[in-house]
């Protein structure tokens, strides 16, 4: 009695959870959501070019060199590089002189070793990029209620990776009159996309309401070699930076894997052989 009972009651739950995804189904089939101003609104990052770009990807040391100086002095601000320690810029091409002198120019927490006490000093090569605030609080309050991420990864843990990141300095607009795509839908249509308080649109965030002003300004940083500063240039520099932050050893990753599926190959080809010759004879006698 008790087995057909619970055949039943099983029965009778398999029968209700296939009634319900055959309703929902239906729902969605009949009844699509309607568009949100998001959906509408958002875009997709801009192509990049990037040295790195692609299974034979390399780094071009002179951007990376660059892209480090637009973070140094403009996103070191606000964001961290947790990940990244002062003697890994010596993979951008820098002597070890100058990574000492870069790690110099920074200012770490530190111990006083006569009193215990927390204070600050210059940075070494073994030390890692310093946060800017000191905790989440500080951090909220001086960027209208919202942390700033660590930007060690950013490149990963981005769909686009670079190209969001670009995509993302660059795509700061005014709202007024604001088109999608297709040039048909006006902003004004979707009034819930007004942007708040302290806050600034960018068609390229998801929510398309960004707490971040736009960090970059014509001109903001003096290139050594003599490279014009725009918005656009800057954008490429340092989001090919944080590629190489994200995966410093892509370029031998790279040099790495060609030969390894050559001789993948190689070896499978072999193996088939093997497996031919070998049993042949077997083969034959069936």
């Amino acid at each position: 009695m008790v087995r057909i009972f619970g055949f039943l009651f099983g029965l009778f739950m398999v029968a209700a959870l296939l009634w319900s995804f055959g309703k929902g189904a239906y729902a969605a089939i009949t009844e699509p959501a309607s568009p949100t101003a998001e959906h509408e609104f958002h875009k997709h990052p801009k192509e990049l070019d990037l040295a790195s770009n692609g299974p034979f990807g390399k780094f071009d040391h002179q951007q990376l060199q660059r892209g480090y100086q637009v973070y140094k002095e403009v996103c070191a601000a606000c964001h961290s590089l947790r990940l990244v320690a002062f003697r890994d810029l010596a993979q951008l091409g820098y002597n070890e002189a100058e990574v000492k002198a870069e790690a110099a120019s920074w200012t770490v927490p530190g111990v006083d070793p006569n009193t215990g006490e927390a204070n600050t000093r210059p940075g070494l090569s073994t030390d890692y990029f310093p946060k800017p605030y000191p905790n989440d609080i500080a951090a909220r309050a001086a960027n209208n209620n919202a942390v700033p991420p660590d930007l060690s990864l950013m490149s990963k843990a981005r769909h686009d990776g670079a190209a969001y990141v670009y995509s993302l300095l660059t795509g700061y607009r005014s709202q007024a009159g604001y088109k999608n795509d297709d040039g048909q839908v006006l902003l004004e249509e979707f009034p819930d996309v007004k942007t708040g308080p302290g806050l600034h649109f960018n068609p390229y965030f998801p929510n398309l309401n960004l707490a971040m002003a736009p960090p970059l300004s014509a001109g903001q940083v003096s290139y050594g070699d003599g490279t014009e500063a725009s918005v656009p240039q800057m954008a490429k520099d340092v989001s090919a930076f944080l590629v190489w932050t994200a995966e410093p050893t892509l370029a031998k990753r790279n040099q790495t894997g060609w030969p390894v599926v050559l001789f993948l190959i190689v070896a499978t080809a072999l193996a088939y052989l093997a497996y031919q010759n070998v049993w042949r004879g077997v083969k034959g006698n069936h």
